[in-house]
């Protein structure tokens, strides 16, 4: 219900009310419309995360657990955390709210977009909330089972790109032989 809300309030917001043209605006002023993306029964329905977006779930995901353990490693002057500290932050980075993700639609490709994924365009439509949460909390669970805490400390501490190589591109990751993440298409320029 919140993400139909949000919807209809960015879509009102870029289409205007109409009230434009009661007001003395030219008849046929420009407007906008951007639909919302049109999602399957699986994306909307199924507890798993689609296939398509396995590899930006896994860079937010990546994304968020470096930050929050960026932000404890902050708190103890950049030292090595001890291992109690960095399983209760992996533990409250996979189960934080993830409230602020959701799937758009670029150039007829759903995508995920969030916190540490590249913005995707100026007018689009984000539905959030609904499944995606759960579906990157389970993801992320799953990502710190599979691959061990301590594994994913150790990769942190080499860098961010270390985790999102150790999470996302390795040879089962969800990226594996994909570039980091394609960027979007730029408009072509006029030759002379």
């Amino acid at each position: 219900m919140r993400a139909a809300l949000a919807a209809w309030l960015v879509l009102s917001l870029l289409g205007g009310t109409g009230a434009e043209d009661r007001c003395g605006d030219p008849p046929g002023a420009l407007s906008h419309s951007v639909p919302a993306p049109q999602l399957s029964p699986e994306e909307r329905l199924s507890p798993h995360m689609p296939e398509s977006l396995r590899c930006d779930a896994c860079h937010a995901i990546a994304f968020q657990i470096e930050e929050q353990l960026r932000k404890a490693e902050g708190k103890v002057g950049k030292k090595a955390l001890k291992e109690s500290d960095y399983l209760e932050v992996l533990e409250r980075s996979c189960s934080q709210d993830w409230e602020s993700y959701g799937v758009l639609e670029l150039d007829g490709e759903k995508r995920l977009s969030g916190p540490g994924l590249p913005r995707q365009q100026p007018l689009s439509v984000l539905v959030s909330g609904g499944p995606w949460p759960s579906r990157l909390s389970k993801l992320c669970h799953g990502y710190v089972g599979e691959q061990g805490e301590a594994h994913i400390y150790g990769a942190h501490r080499r860098g961010p790109a270390a985790l999102r190589q150790l999470l996302c591109h390795g040879d089962k990751g969800p990226c594996a032989g994909r570039k980091d993440r394609p960027d979007p298409p730029k408009a072509p320029q006029n030759e002379l």
